[in-house]
């Protein structure tokens, strides 16, 4: 792609500015570990926020938004926004809870929940098993992401894009290193700005391009089933590659509203949250102040984010109609070539670089938090001063970044892996929620919950290679939650129970709703604040809050949307539901936390 000079000025001062964010924030996160992967936990609600959603918009999001698109039409973001039960159980069940826990990691909760050489076995595992071995994996599809995407614009070779990928990656490690937290969080609001701000101008000169005709141009182009918001439940399957509206049967229904939610474990978007998502919701001032991070880390993910890509994915149906099925996302980068003038090239470009990195630089400090905290002090130098720390933080920053780069040459040998490590996630979920609200999980129920998932995938793996079966989703995902969730329940139930200090420590500490009975007797008495005192009588408001929270995300999505189509009675109604919504959400907000 040709770049003017304006448009490399644009890309430098960016990276300027970036550089400059982490040099200003060095000297405060090298205070110590707290500050370094916690920002001191004195992150505003808003900060935290941006930042978390800054973190989920990845080079290649456009880019997978228009392949659904492109594929399905509006439908086919169901696939992704039905997770909004699942995040909204996080928001209001969740975040203070994290908040409240006063630990650096959402790893090292495991031996504050659980007891014994189990307890310390599963947090070291997990400590090398996320910092490094998933961690990495993320941080090489990310690369392969922009690895794409750059050669696309500059039409390189894949030996010449690596070098572009790595010296991006080692920019960002530099100034990640030496921020932490709060300059990743600062940067991220930063690059989230920019980012958005050039998908929404992308979308605004495609839309409204000769070609498209504006929105009524681009609604008489494009058939019907384009532009359906719903999908089609029912038996039958898109097998035309052509455009159709997404249809699922009711059994992937099902699974998806009634079981997903709670079942299925992968990073950062577990139930009750984690990794990156956990971490900022420690990093905020209050236990509000977590709530309110998730609450619009939820809006702007699931909301004010995805229409400027739906546009461009809508548009890149019209456009390049030829494009290989394999290639339907690069449209996307197909589009900023042909429309973007001179100046927005380069905005566009540097958009794509500020997804990647506040992405990549939230790896690089979440994972090696891990390293540092839950396996380095916790077993190799528990005696470490917290200088040391730091200094080991920031030298652990380039460790995870080189194993990211080897990763990355090798990504197409480990995508299998990946899948596989992905679907044994299946039934995990519940153990993570049910840790907070019964006291007889145990750090063998969380272990067992962590295995057990590869037995049923690997037995319907094997037999559907030697077409014994033909189970596939949601089939197999039902089985495979269903022995999961049986081998953790009988585990629990006959192996020795946590210790009754470390429980009533963890009780008197988090305060959680639930099977606790035993140990609420002998809670101290303090002050322990409106949600806590309720919460042993009631808990009505925060499953009243949970329901307003996801007809807060829906009615808000549907609004935007249908006034981007000028569908101005439904957007009415849903404009009235948004209101409605957020007004009765306001007053528990205020009341209960």
């Amino acid at each position: 792609m040709f770049l003017h000079w304006i448009d490399w000025v644009i890309i430098a001062l960016y990276f300027v500015v970036s550089l400059f964010i982490g040099l200003y924030y060095a000297k405060q996160a090298g205070k110590n570990t707290e500050s370094y992967f916690l920002g001191g936990r004195n992150l505003s609600w808003g900060l935290a926020g941006v930042s978390m959603v800054a973190t989920t918009f990845a080079a290649d999001t456009p880019l997978l938004v228009t392949e659904l698109v492109v594929k399905n039409g509006i439908s086919g973001n169901w696939l992704w926004w039905n997770a909004v039960i699942g995040g909204m159980l996080t928001t209001f069940f969740f975040a203070n809870l994290w908040q409240r826990a006063n630990i650096l990691t959402d790893v090292e909760l495991i031996e504050k929940r659980y007891s014994g050489k189990p307890a310390a076995y599963l947090r070291g595992f997990k400590a090398i098993y996320m910092g490094i071995f998933l961690n990495s994996v993320i941080i090489a599809w990310v690369n392969i992401a922009l690895a794409a995407i750059l050669k696309v614009f500059f039409n390189i070779s894949d030996e010449q894009v690596l070098w572009y990928v790595a010296a991006a990656m080692l920019l960002t490690a530099f100034y990640s290193s030496l921020s932490g937290l709060l300059g990743v969080a600062v940067t991220d609001a930063f690059q989230f700005v920019i980012a958005m701000t050039g998908c929404i101008v992308l979308a605004f000169v495609v839309v409204n391009s000769e070609k498209i005709g504006g929105i009524a141009g681009l609604q008489a182009k494009l058939p019907a089933v384009s532009l359906a918001f719903f999908p089609q439940i029912g038996s039958a399957t898109n097998t035309t590659g052509t455009v159709e509206v997404l249809t699922i049967s009711i059994a992937t229904f099902i699974s998806y509203i009634g079981f997903q939610w709670w079942a299925s474990w992968y990073p950062g978007a577990e139930p009750g949250g984690g990794g990156y998502v956990v971490q900022r919701m420690m990093s905020t001032r209050t236990e509000k102040d977590a709530v309110k991070a998730t609450l619009f880390f939820q809006i702007a993910h699931y909301c004010l984010r995805p229409w400027a890509w739906i546009m461009v994915g809508l548009c890149v149906i019209i456009l390049y109609p030829e494009l290989p099925e394999k290639d339907k996302k690069l449209g996307y980068i197909m589009a900023i070539k042909d429309f973007m003038p001179v100046g927005l090239r380069g905005l566009l470009l540097v958009a794509f670089l500020a997804a990647y990195m506040s992405t990549i630089a939230t790896q690089l400090n979440w994972g090696t938090s891990y390293l540092v905290n839950d396996f380095y002090k916790r077993f190799m130098k528990p005696q470490a001063t917290e200088n040391q720390l730091v200094m080991i933080s920031k030298f652990a920053t380039f460790v995870v970044m080189l194993i990211g780069l080897f990763v990355t040459t090798k990504l197409s040998t480990m995508e299998a892996a990946f899948q596989f490590m992905i679907n044994c996630g299946a039934g995990l979920g519940l153990v993570l929620i049910m840790r907070w609200f019964w006291w007889r999980i145990n750090a063998w129920s969380e272990i067992a919950a962590t295995l057990a998932p590869f037995i049923p995938f690997s037995c319907i793996a094997y037999t559907n290679h030697i077409s014994l079966t033909a189970l596939v989703f949601p089939y197999d995902f039902f089985v495979t939650v269903a022995f999961t969730t049986l081998t953790w329940v009988l585990v629990t139930l006959y192996t020795t129970p946590t210790n009754h200090q470390t429980l009533q420590t963890f009780y008197d500490l988090i305060k959680p709703i639930g099977f606790w009975q035993p140990f609420q007797t002998l809670a101290n008495t303090k002050e322990e604040g409106k949600l806590a005192k309720l919460a042993k009588t009631n808990s009505k408001p925060l499953f009243l809050a949970w329901g307003l929270g996801i007809v807060l995300i829906y009615s808000t999505l549907f609004f935007i949307g249908k006034l981007i189509f000028a569908d101005y009675a439904l957007a009415t109604v849903c404009f009235g539901l948004v209101l409605l919504s957020a007004w009765q959400l306001n007053k528990l907000l205020d009341k209960y936390f």
